[in-house]
């Protein structure tokens, strides 16, 4: 298990306290299917990924895609289930939070996350 850090000149703010990694080809087909929700504090994070689908999916999820280097390129919030978001061609990665988190956390194009295992 991971934790999702954003960082500025400053300091660091804890972002996604849990928050799982989907890698091989199986964790990253599933994602978050077959689940009733997200935890508030939970997350999943899918590498490599530019896009993804939530058919099947029983809640809405929040999508920040982010660079190689963890820069964030796009976020796309209260994805509904049966919705295609991207292919965003400059993203390496996804990270999947519950609904509402991106702007409850003022999550923005351009700011810089890290993740610590």
């Amino acid at each position: 298990m991971a934790r999702l850090f954003r960082t500025n000149k400053d300091s660091a703010e804890v972002l996604i306290d849990h928050l799982e990694m989907a890698e091989s080809f199986f964790e990253r087909a599933k994602g978050l299917l077959g689940r009733d929700s997200i935890a508030e504090k939970n997350g999943l994070w899918i590498k490599p990924c530019n896009n993804i689908h939530t058919f099947f999916m029983k809640f809405p999820i929040d999508c920040i895609f982010v660079d190689r280097k963890m820069n964030v390129l796009k976020v796309v919030s209260k994805v509904t289930p049966f919705k295609l978001i991207g292919p965003f061609w400059k993203a390496h990665s996804v990270i999947e939070a519950p609904a509402g988190f991106a702007e409850a956390k003022k999550i923005q194009e351009g700011d810089q996350l890290y993740v610590v295992t």
